[in-house]
This record gives C-alpha cells, sequence and structure tokens, in this order.
C-alpha cells in the first residue's frame, strides 16, 4: 500500500474531531539525538525547517524533516 499524496481534509461539519497535527521538532547545533535506525548522534549543522546533519560516530546522516524516528536526549 502506498501513503496518499495529500491529507485529508477535515469537514466542519464532520462529527468525528479533526485529526491533531504534531507540532515540528526543534533541534539546535549540539544536541544530543538517539534515532531509531543510527542510534547516538550529535546534530552538527541545520537545515531551517528542511534537513539536520547528525554525526553518529562512524557516519554522518543529513536526516529529512519531520524526524519522526529521532528525538532530542
Amino acid at each position: 500500500m502506498t501513503k496518499p499524496a495529500a491529507p485529508k481534509r477535515h469537514l466542519p461539519t464532520s462529527p468525528f474531531k479533526a485529526p491533531v497535527i504534531p507540532a515540528p521538532k526543534h533541534f539546535s547545533v549540539g544536541d544530543q539525538v538517539t534515532h531509531d535506525m543510527y542510534g547516538l548522534g550529535r546534530v552538527i549543522s541545520i537545515e531551517d525547517g528542511i534537513a539536520v546533519l547528525v554525526d553518529f560516530g562512524s557516519a554522518q546522516k543529513r536526516i529529512l524533516s519531520p524526524y519522526a524516528k529521532m528525538t532530542k536526549l
């Protein structure tokens, strides 16, 4: 199955609650983070709202927004 290209819109007359959109995560240079796939790392540069570059020790990875698999420690 593929993910739909656009989110479903919520009609004001719908009896169901509108889905809650999570707030975007904000990282700063020097923040220690953990990633589900790469493990522990440290943010070394930021592209505003687009991506962050993280040093995981053995490799540097560019993680794209919305950073679903990455959390700040």
